[in-house]
């Protein structure tokens, strides 16, 4: 749990064992997860309710350590913000996950930063559809 305490300490948060907790379960997905889902794994170490992970999942993400996406599906997604960029497809039927590993916006992203002045950090990309698994049983 050594990045998660660097983690906390570069934002100056206090190192908890539940914050700790929450972001080894975040660092250790593949994908990103729900509150209730993260949840389910952090109480397999230590015991917390979902006010607890409300609380905690806010304030990091209040300091940039996590990502908060609200997802075609109403739920909200977590995931540790490693300021890289993100894209993933979505299943409309069955909510899975699939991380896509090639970034497409690459030419977009320089345009904007020269049409704006920003420097761009980050950005997150999400496609909506039907998985293999999902089309089959239509």
């Amino acid at each position: 749990m050594n990045t998660e305490n660097n983690l906390l300490k570069s934002a100056n948060l206090k190192s908890t064992k539940k914050r700790l907790v929450i972001l080894s379960v975040l660092n250790n997905s593949i994908s990103p997860l729900t509150s209730e889902e993260i949840l389910e794994e952090a109480s397999k170490e230590v015991n917390m309710n979902l006010s607890t992970i409300y609380r905690a999942l806010a304030a990091l993400t209040e300091k940039g350590i996590l990502l908060k996406q609200l997802s075609n599906d109403g739920k909200t997604y977590y995931q540790i913000n490693n300021r890289q960029h993100k894209h993933q497809l979505v299943c409309s039927l069955c909510n899975k996950v699939v991380l896509v590993d090639c970034c497409p916006l690459k030419k977009f992203e320089n345009e904007l930063c020269e049409d704006t002045g920003f420097t761009i950090t980050s950005h997150n990309l999400e496609f909506s559809g039907i998985c293999p698994e999902c089309a089959k049983k239509l």
